[in-house]
């Protein structure tokens, strides 16, 4: 103390210069000071209450523009909590932008026009020049958000999102995503490939490139229905004189490491789902025709124009840069993304490239896949990369799965051909079929198998797979590859249209088998968000041989864990299942029942008809062919719910087998439409 005074007294005694010179290093000290304590409080990562709730939807306060309100979807489908998913990877900050996922203290929406799209407003967003960018509307909000954890989860915050709608615009604020209003009024609705709303899109995409560009920053541009997988701004930057770096469609590698593709050697098409511009005149001179292409003509899409344009003239190769070439007008430099890294849906999903070729891959794009929206929703959560709502990982009613059984000569041996390849479908979707029928019944929700296909699904003809590419034969297939979703409904493409037809018997079959039943992934329980008491509750069921080895009809578990239940695949099973059902009539009896035993069936066709509506149409042949199968189709859903109801609290029951566990449904004839 005694030092600080000395120090005081001599200031005070000396010249005015040193006073000065004391003053101004006194200042320094404090101002840096303030500096330094900000800084640390500013760095610090989002709370974790805040985190949690990034993918919830509360509203503190009312958007200033409500007229898009009444369009709103289904929200139960888009709004979703974080649960299991750890926290993310802390973001370096400017001093003029909040962290993202940080919920806004204010409770009242700030005006519209705080929203619109300026210089300043990238400014804010942009690191090292960069701004990363992709756009959409509110039925991509779960889309939308698993592209912006990606990216957070990588460290990267130079990233923001165009709002195609203000319901998105008031969405994306709330949970504290960077967000900007496009302007464009479009509906809070899905929009189909092809239809005039997906065209919209796409003029949008090529009007805000060419707003952007003028602005001066670097712009990675990307669809919504991809997801960054690998930081790829350190690759972008290897290449500093191109103009534009873009993603294709190729499916056949021009090269084994992560150089960019050959440019003569590929042939699909430039995908515009992902590419990189720099603001330099060429680009800016594309950006401007490409808009003013679509905009004369709303019948082109995007992607073509984009390639018409770039290919107007291509090549030579850029002299000292052989993997860039001239392109547009001859002067705009241009390289293509490898596909074996910056992935398509067939690259990633079908031949796995990146993995044959042993590298990392940056990126995903749900391209080449057969089931709309929901089918590239299905194809990420297969990979394990789509951000689900905690409910998603434990399903009130629990979760059925099976072992599926294959022949090793079904699989791999012989030809790989139209008749294998449908044999080998045919016989999973046997098995598949069985085990929605049962979820159903148990109210359960299905865990997809993986499904193994010979041959690749295509749009047009092909020789199986295609030549050149990487994919292996049999495969493991994408869901989309054999069945069309609707809304996480599974149902048989026309290429088995025989089980079309078991559809429409199941849901005529409604009143006896229950409602319909949703899927998971093949990949659900790896993945680590699915919580511990769905992975520790747990029931085995062991299909065996009734009446062999004390095998019957029970809900006693031989062991912990473990239900022994007789495959239903012999007459002699019946008549202990109807024992076993006429202990518990009462509670499965209908009002009017018009039997007091189970067996008391009568047998004419004008009799089966008033017991099975679904009867109504068939031709009285039929019907009396139906009889016996009718009251099997009764019992054995009512022997399930029976023995099943005691381990209605277990999480998962998973089945050995779906051979003969559920004979209802055991060949076409059995089936009642």
């Amino acid at each position: 103390m005694s030092d600080w005074r000395n120090w005081y007294q001599e200031v005070a005694n000396s010249k005015p210069l040193f006073k000065t010179i004391y003053t101004t290093v006194i200042i320094g000290i404090l101002v840096s000071a303030f500096y330094v304590f900000s800084a640390i409080n500013s760095s610090k990562s989002p709370t974790t209450a805040s985190f949690t709730s990034w993918l919830s939807s509360p509203s503190p306060g009312s958007y200033v523009d409500s007229s898009h309100l009444s369009l709103t979807p289904n929200v139960s489908r888009t709004t979703m909590a974080m649960g299991a998913i750890p926290p993310p990877v802390s973001q370096p900050q400017s001093k003029l932008t909040t962290p993202i996922w940080e919920v806004p203290k204010t409770k009242k929406m700030p005006p519209l026009k705080t929203f619109r799209l300026t210089k300043e407003l990238i400014e804010q967003r942009a690191e090292d020049n960069v701004i990363i960018m992709t756009f959409g509307n509110y039925a991509f909000m779960d889309f939308i958000l698993t592209w912006v954890k990606h990216l957070t989860d990588l460290g990267l915050s130079n990233l923001i999102v165009g709002a195609m709608d203000t319901k998105l615009v008031e969405a994306l604020y709330w949970k504290g995503v960077p967000v900007f209003d496009m302007g464009s009024h479009m509906s809070t609705l899905d929009v189909g490939w092809g239809s005039p709303s997906f065209h919209k899109m796409g003029r949008e995409k090529a009007i805000l490139i060419d707003s952007v560009l003028p602005f001066g920053f670097e712009l990675l541009m990307c669809d919504t229905d991809m997801v960054w997988l690998k930081n790829p701004l350190p690759y972008l930057a290897r290449y500093p004189d191109a103009d534009i770096l873009t993603s294709s469609d190729n499916v056949v590698p021009t090269v084994v490491d992560d150089r960019l593709d050959i440019w003569q050697q590929v042939g699909a098409a430039y995908n515009v789902g992902i590419f990189h511009w720099r603001p330099t005149e060429s680009a800016k001179k594309l950006a401007e025709e490409w808009k003013q292409m679509l905009l004369a003509d709303d019948t082109i899409w995007d992607q073509n124009g984009f390639n018409d344009l770039v290919r107007r003239q291509l090549g030579p190769s850029v002299i000292g840069d052989s993997e860039l070439a001239y392109a547009y007008d001859g002067s705009l430099k241009l390289g293509v993304l490898p596909a074996s890294i910056f992935c398509s849906g067939h690259t990633y999903f079908v031949q796995a490239m990146y993995q044959q070729l042993r590298l990392e891959p940056y990126a995903v794009h749900t391209t080449f896949q057969y089931a709309g929206t929901d089918g590239k929703r299905h194809r990420l959560r297969e990979g394990m990369v789509f951000y689900d709502p905690p409910e998603y990982y434990d399903s009130p009613g629990g979760f059925l799965s099976f072992k599926p059984s294959i022949p090793k000569s079904m699989l791999l041996d012989g030809e790989h051909n139209l008749e294998s390849h449908f044999t080998l479908m045919n016989y999973q979707m046997k098995q598949i079929r069985t085990a929605m029928a049962i979820a159903s019944l148990l109210n359960r929700t299905l865990v997809m198998p993986k499904l193994w296909c010979r041959l690749d699904r295509l749009w047009f003809g092909h020789p199986g797979v295609l030549v050149g590419s990487m994919t292996r034969q049999p495969f493991v297939c994408p869901l989309d590859h054999v069945f069309e979703l609707l809304r996480g409904i599974p149902m048989a493409t026309n290429n088995m249209s025989t089980y079309l037809s078991f559809l429409g018997e199941l849901r005529c079959q409604r009143r006896i088998l229950g409602p319909g039943t949703g899927v998971r992934e093949y990949s659900f329980f790896d993945n680590p968000s699915v919580p511990k008491q769905v992975k520790e509750s747990w029931l085995e069921v062991h299909l065996c041989q009734d009446g062999v080895d004390d095998c019957h009809a029970s809900n006693n578990t031989t062991q912990p864990g473990v239900l022994r239940f007789p495959r239903l695949s012999s007459e002699e099973t019946w008549p202990g299942l109807g024992s076993l059902w006429a202990a518990d009539h009462r509670n499965l009896a209908k009002p009017n029942w018009p039997f007091t035993n189970i067996w008391d069936v009568m047998k004419t066709p004008h009799e089966a008809k008033m017991l099975n509506p679904c009867l109504a149409q068939k031709e009285p042949w039929h019907v009396s062919s139906s009889i016996s199968n009718l009251w099997r189709q009764r019992l054995t859903p009512m022997m399930f719910k029976t023995v099943f109801s005691s381990f209605k609290d277990v999480k998962v029951i998973q089945f050995s087998s779906m051979q003969d566990a559920f004979i209802g449904f055991t060949d076409k004839a059995s089936l009642l439409s």
